[in-house]
């Protein structure tokens, strides 16, 4: 029988690689995981965690307006996002750490780098070589962007938990609900915000009542709903600002542009 460094490889620390390399373990495989980026994966990092967290910030700005109603003053609620965006990051953290000890309660090897497999039973790790009997690929998923003319000046859902200043305005493309979420968001924080999607109505899949539902709310919250509009291309303007052009030729000035088109 062939001695190898470990039964079980997982390339991925997402919740999916994480539970795999925890569950082999305690079973009692010799588990070693890899990880280039984020540990605990998109959830935790890029996804459900700090987008609720950004979705509870856009809700206070209506709380604060209407508890006038109720008999509470206040000076007007200011908003930072630097604010937030630090905060945001210290709970990430905090997640990160309880997803490496989970690793390392179980008994999981870590090894922080990008892992390629040489072979079947070999996995380089920035310079280091170890061997396993079986290796489970759980990389997950990554966002994408169009292919168009100046894609570069489009940023991702990877990207915006990151900004370094909440723009003025913000353009969303997509009619999923990530792009749905972000819209509301950027609004809810004070932006002015277009929601552009290529489709007669967002969120297809979802109840017909639902759908008609969420664009109803959105409207109210002073959100440009653009449907039947396909991204051409982007260019940026000598100001900085950028310049969206869609298919049937209308042009739209913006300063930020998200797309969540899968």
């Amino acid at each position: 029988m062939t001695a190898y460094d470990y039964d079980l490889f997982v390339i991925g620390v997402g919740s999916g690689g994480v539970r795999a390399a925890r569950m082999s373990a305690q079973y009692g495989a010799r588990v070693a995981t890899a990880e280039e980026k984020f540990m605990g994966g998109t959830c935790v990092n890029v996804g459900c965690i700090p987008k609720k967290l950004f979705v509870y910030a856009s809700h206070y700005h209506e709380d604060f307006n209407e508890s006038a109603g109720f008999g509470w003053q206040s000076e007007p609620a200011r908003f930072n996002w630097q604010t937030l965006v630090a905060n945001k990051d210290q709970e990430i953290a905090r997640l990160n750490g309880i997803y490496e000890g989970l690793l390392d309660q179980a008994g999981v090897t870590h090894f922080a780098g990008r892992a390629r497999i040489r072979d079947a039973h070999t996995i380089d790790i920035d310079g280091k070589s170890v061997t396993t009997d079986k290796i489970l690929i759980a990389t997950g998923g990554w966002p994408t962007k169009q292919d168009i003319p100046g894609a570069e000046h489009v940023i991702t859902s990877n990207e915006v938990f990151y900004l370094e200043h909440l723009p003025k305005r913000a353009l969303v493309l997509g009619g999923g609900y990530i792009a749905v979420e972000f819209a509301g968001i950027f609004a809810g924080l004070g932006v002015s915000t277009e929601l552009a999607y290529r489709g007669p109505l967002f969120l297809r899949g979802f109840d017909e009542d639902v759908r008609i539902m969420v664009k109803d709310e959105l409207l109210k919250k002073q959100i440009d709903l653009q449907f039947n509009a396909t991204l051409a291309s982007v260019s940026r303007n000598p100001d900085g600002t950028l310049l969206a052009t869609f298919t049937d030729g209308r042009t739209l000035e913006t300063d930020l542009i998200l797309t969540a088109t899968g």
